[in-house]
């Protein structure tokens, strides 16, 4: 049993929690996440390790509340416990000699980005980061963002934090006065394509963190397989990070929406 030791709404459909796993905070790295069940009842869903502090023992996930089991987790308070809590899973974060890196992030695909940016920044790595919500009360994290960039850029669709328009709109710009050695890419399928084909313009190498829905989480099930150069790779075992250059997302895309309609999908999205 995994103990909550903290619970924090970030806003009205986004919440984090820090659980008690020591094993886990003792192996995660950047980029890695968990599967969790919260009951014997209850199905199985991945959320990416947003921190983790080896002292404590604690473990920080962040997830939307959106369907059957996320509803279940958010209705747990402080002093509950969670059955199941497995991890790290995945292939941690490639960031090593990185010296310059823009990290885009939708959503809450931000919560992803977080452990990422912190760890480039903690290695020495200068670090820009562009985050997108739909308005200002979505936006979740900015100070702890603010801690680990050198510049920080968060837009909104409807300009109602007096900064209006889309990650791709500040990236272009970006990209026209600036090189990076990695641009990371982290939120719905839709943002991650459309940032790929920009940066592609530019030969910019890009990194994307890939979201199918998870079963198990060991590559057993095939439920989170995407084409990677033509070739048949499981996002829970070779990813979640590909490059974005190799990923069909049109498969991708096409796939997800066989599942648009029902509770599954939303839960099992790795904070799409």
């Amino acid at each position: 049993m995994y103990k909550i030791l903290l619970k924090k709404e970030l806003n009205p459909t986004v919440t984090l929690m820090e659980i008690e796993a020591k094993d886990v905070a003792r192996k995660a790295k950047a980029g890695q996440f968990i599967i969790l069940r919260v009951d014997e009842f209850g199905e199985r869903i991945p959320l990416t390790i947003a921190n983790c502090n080896q002292e404590t023992g604690a473990v920080t996930i962040i997830f939307q509340v959106v369907g059957l089991t996320t509803k279940k987790l958010n209705a747990l308070e402080e002093g509950d416990y969670l059955l199941d809590f497995v991890g790290p899973l995945g292939k941690e974060s490639e960031i090593e000699g990185l010296k310059k890196v823009c990290v885009v992030g939708g959503g809450v695909g931000s919560a992803i980005c977080l452990p990422l940016t912190r760890a480039l920044f903690e290695q020495g790595t200068e670090v820009e980061v562009i985050l997108g919500f739909r308005n200002k009360d979505l936006i979740i994290l900015e100070e702890e963002f603010k801690k680990y960039t050198n510049k920080l850029h968060i837009l909104t669709d409807d300009g109602s934090n007096d900064n209006k328009g889309l990650v791709t709109d500040k990236l272009r710009e970006l990209l026209n006065d600036t090189k990076y050695d990695k641009v990371f890419a982290v939120g719905p399928l839709i943002m991650m394509k459309y940032v790929t084909l920009l940066t592609k313009e530019y030969s910019q190498s890009t990194i994307v963190s890939m979201n199918p829905v998870m079963i198990d989480g060991t590559g057993m099930c095939g439920g989170c397989r995407i084409s990677v150069n033509g070739k048949q790779k499981f996002a829970c075992v070779d990813g979640p990070e590909f490059d974005g250059f190799s990923i069909d997302f049109d498969e991708a895309i096409a796939r997800s929406k066989m599942y648009q309609e029902t509770e599954r999908e939303k839960d099992c999205n790795l904070l799409k």
